[in-house]
């Protein structure tokens, strides 16, 4: 990839335009003392979050304590990503191959579900987190992407919801939104978008509202699991629990995932307010959408008219260790650009204006996963694979169940203690997994193009699926 020099006027920062707008609410202290709790919940993105307040909910008299590293909850990657709050019905044919029709539909409709609780969310407590009911477009933009959603179609016809998943000429793709590259698709009508920082900041609040006790700016640097309880120590104290979730991410790579997750990178750019180019093209409904490469793009409209535009091709993290670059890459922004200008040639000219990353906690299903320690006391939630946004709400009700010790719905949801393919031990993950990026890079390039993919490429592009990991949707 070719270095190219960053628009002097586009701010490349960490935290990025989402963070910067919601505003600095005023942090939280650090834990400072040793405290007893019911249930203790490690790291405040949207998944601790959510298992917190459900927690609390069902057990309001459960002291609930929650640990989060940063100086304000919502500052990793819940308050970074592109904003889709989807459920799952394109994964359907690939939960369905794994897990069979029943837990499949089951996962998928408590996925439908999530979305519809976060609108909820927000309308009650006047959370204003730019929930946008929407449709979510998977499109074509190449001829060997074309019906690239056909298995996720046909699945939903035989398991009885095809309303959850309908195909679109290039004609209708068009109507609703006029892109040169795009050359059909299909769409899941119940879908929406969010400002995540907003709605990151809209679920800390009321988890303060709620009783959950937060100590920000605490990272945690031991936890260990017993017959007792659990415990967590940080430079200023200490929490000893009954039971523990640990919702830290891609965090989860270097402690009990360190065999199960990816850690890779996704960048977005951001335009300025292009409101009449909106008009234009006819992309007014809010839809967001996504291409069908395996390092998708994937876009949506704000509140006051500009494009964000994200891509997830970026590097693969040794051992989970970003160093930086899964929030700031000039190389990878760069590509991104001329990814955005390629789907929309009318925006060569117009401001970028912001620019930023975070990692993402990749599974080798693509599917979030949820598992309990080996003692029993705990349980880690990880593997969104760059769609949490609604999954998390889903996972962090199942996690409230798990941590209070009930049995229920939530809690026999297939992603519970799923089986899954293992990473390789480093560096040797490492290395397979960008020579796999690269290779997939290649393959879509050529494809994007009009051209055969390499021989090399192809063959390197086919690797996970010869392991049984799947690469997709």
């Amino acid at each position: 990839m070719t270095r190219v020099l960053e628009n002097p006027r586009m701010q490349h920062t960490r935290l990025g335009y989402w963070i910067e707008e919601a505003g600095k609410p005023e942090p939280r202290g650090p834990l400072g003392d040793r405290v007893d709790a019911d249930v203790l919940v490690i790291g405040g993105g949207y998944t601790g979050m959510w298992s917190a307040l459900y927690a609390k909910q069902l057990e309001p008299e459960a002291r609930v304590v929650l640990l989060e590293a940063e100086p304000v909850c919502g500052r990793g990657p819940s308050g970074r990503n592109g904003g889709f709050c989807n459920a799952m019905w394109f994964s359907l044919a690939s939960m369905r191959e794994r897990w069979g029709d029943v837990p499949a539909l089951q996962v998928a409709q408590a996925a439908e579900q999530a979305v519809a609780r976060i609108g909820g969310f927000c309308e009650e407590h006047g959370v204003d987190a730019w929930f946008k009911p929407a449709g979510y477009l998977q499109v074509s933009t190449a001829p060997a992407h074309d019906g690239s959603w056909g298995r996720a179609l046909q699945a939903c016809r035989e398991l009885g919801v095809p309303e959850m998943l309908q195909p679109l000429s290039a004609a209708e793709v068009a109507a609703r939104c006029k892109s040169p590259a795009f050359r059909g698709g299909a769409v899941s009508p119940t879908s929406a978008t969010v400002q995540p920082a907003r709605l990151a900041l809209g679920l800390r609040e009321q988890l303060l509202g709620a009783g959950v006790e937060v100590f920000e700016s605490s990272p945690v640097s031991s936890f260990r699991e017993g017959d007792d309880g659990v415990e967590a120590r940080t430079a200023g104290g200490s929490v000893h629990a009954s039971r523990g979730v640990l919702a830290i991410g891609s965090a989860a790579k270097r402690g009990p995932l360190r065999s199960r997750l990816t850690v890779a990178s996704s960048h977005i750019v951001l335009t300025e307010p292009v409101p009449e180019l909106l008009e234009e093209i006819g992309w007014t409904n809010g839809d967001c959408i996504t291409d069908s490469r395996s390092l998708l793009h994937y876009f949506r409209t704000t509140r006051d008219g500009r494009i964000a535009f994200g891509w997830g091709g970026g590097r693969i993290a040794m051992g989970g260790r970003t160093k930086g670059r899964a929030e700031v890459d000039a190389d990878v922004i760069a590509a991104a650009t001329e990814h955005l200008y390629d789907y929309f040639p009318a925006l060569r000219g117009r401001r970028i204006s912001h620019a930023w990353g975070g990692p993402i906690d990749a599974s080798p299903t693509h599917l979030p996963a949820v598992t309990t320690l080996p003692g029993s006391r705990a349980w880690v939630a990880a593997g969104y694979t760059g769609n949490g946004v609604g999954p998390s709400n889903m996972v962090g009700r199942t996690l409230a169940s798990l941590v209070l010790g009930r049995a229920d719905e939530h809690t026999n949801l297939a992603f519970v203690d799923a089986k899954a393919p293992r990473v390789p031990p480093e560096p040797f993950h490492w290395i397979g997994g960008e020579a796999i990026r690269l290779g997939l890079l290649k393959k879509e390039e050529a494809e994007m193009d009009g051209h055969q993919p390499g021989r090399v490429a192809s063959a390197v592009a086919k690797v996970p699926e010869l392991i049984g990991f799947h690469i997709g949707r």
